[in-house]
């Protein structure tokens, strides 16, 4: 744990305990379809040929690979070290009975879905699901920073480059219709950052996964300006930037002992502190126009949020209170002008929507998580947003993300 009271993402994961590999799930039955449905959050598998061939000559011999070991596990190797294929990605591939499934998994073992794009584009038809944006896995870090961590500085921007190039040549390419590019970025230098976006926007990327706390990485705070480049740059090109919880890789654990039980239902909680943080830190002010999505960070929370500010504004002592007067807008207006909110879950919440902007609000599938609603996602989908009128069933389950992330909806979405 760190010295922040906070749990890792590693730490969590071996929380939950591995067991032996569960048999793989059949194919579900396809899903009768009644809603239209882009999901803001889902997650992949980088396949074994993530990297092959993208890098420059001179990386082949270290470029990242998969190895196995005389037991036959997979292993992703990264400059020497070996960070073990397990169950906790592909978690959909397996019956929920058999969950949580933590150990050793190979490619062969796991649902072909989680890797091969043709297979995930089939598994979101079993569910009705027109068009995902999907972030990477726990192994590469859901902003990406396991690049950042590479001894050789210039092997790990190579090797985040080609990463970007698979998710548009091999992820999105095959399937531009069905899946929405969302790249990484360079986060030791926000100079490069900047640039790689510039990049993959002229290339059709629309989204950016960034960390909710770069600080929690040991990188310069949202608060210091160090990455009003990357931001301008977002905010030119109209790239979305994904703040998906666990990118700071910490989450909440109250106790030194809190069991996962305890630690899985905070996480909403590092939406809210991020959320706080980013429009404190006038980021909204300085880039009016950048948009910020909250993945995975849940809606319930946003009228308590709104009310908790508007009360407090002007009352607590605030080193911007000059600026917001000139800025011509409270905080709680820039945190709904300027953020998305997105959930898998959130019955009560959805039946709230009128105390928030429901143009913010847009829904996930979470696959292959064990929060995922897949195969499902129709009828849980359509479950928690009955009783809401038609108009803002359309925005929240589709409209609103084909318009943030200017993907235009899939001539294949309901019957």
């Amino acid at each position: 744990m760190t010295d922040r009271g906070v749990l890792s993402v590693q730490e969590m994961v071996a929380m939950v305990g591995s067991r032996p590999l569960p048999p793989l799930r059949p194919d579900p039955e396809p899903r009768p379809r009644s809603l239209t449905i882009i999901s803001a959050d889902d997650h992949l598998v980088e396949p074994p040929d993530t990297f092959a061939g993208r890098l420059p000559h001179r990386y082949s011999e270290v470029a990242p690979r998969i190895v196995e070991d005389d037991a036959g596990h997979q292993y992703w190797d990264f400059e020497g070290e070996r960070v073990l294929v397990n169950g906790s990605d592909a978690l959909m591939s397996w019956e929920r009975e058999h969950l949580p499934y933590n150990g050793p998994v190979r490619f062969d073992q796991m649902r072909p879905g989680m890797w091969d794009v043709d297979a995930r584009v089939h598994d979101m038809d079993l569910a009705g699901v027109a068009a995902s944006l999907c972030f990477p896995s726990m192994i590469f870090g859901f902003a990406g920073q396991r690049f950042m961590r590479f001894a050789d500085r210039e092997l790990g921007h190579a090797s985040m480059r080609a990463y970007n190039d698979w998710i548009a040549e091999g992820w999105v390419g095959p399937h531009p219709e069905r899946l929405i590019g969302c790249q990484i970025t360079w986060l030791l230098d926000s100079e490069l950052a900047a640039n790689e976006i510039r990049r993959n926007a002229a290339r059709g990327f629309k989204a950016v996964a960034f960390s909710e706390n770069p600080e929690k990485l040991g990188l310069p705070s949202i608060y210091s300006g160090y990455w009003d480049p990357l931001f301008a740059a977002c905010e030119e090109t109209e790239t979305v930037v994904n703040l998906h919880i666990g990118s700071s890789s910490t989450t909440i654990q109250p106790s030194s002992d809190s069991p996962l039980e305890v630690i899985a239902k905070l996480f909403t909680l590092n939406a809210i502190m991020a959320a706080l943080d980013w429009v404190y830190a006038m980021i909204p002010v300085k880039f009016p126009r950048l948009q910020i999505a909250m993945s995975e960070g849940g809606i319930a929370w946003v009228p308590w949020l709104i009310d908790r500010i508007d009360y407090q504004h002007g009352r607590v002592a605030g080193r911007d209170r000059d600026a917001w007067r000139d800025a011509g807008l409270t905080p709680s207006e820039a945190l709904l002008r300027n953020f998305h909110f997105t959930s898998f879950y959130d019955p009560k919440g959805w039946q709230m929507w009128e105390m928030m902007d429901p143009s913010k609000l847009m829904v996930e599938v979470d696959y292959p998580h064990s929060d995922s609603n897949w195969p499902d996602s129709q009828q849980q989908t359509a479950a928690q947003l009955a009783g809401l009128p038609e108009h803002v069933v359309r925005m929240v389950t589709h409209e609103n993300a084909s318009r943030t992330y200017r993907h235009p909806v899939p001539a294949v979405t309901t019957p």
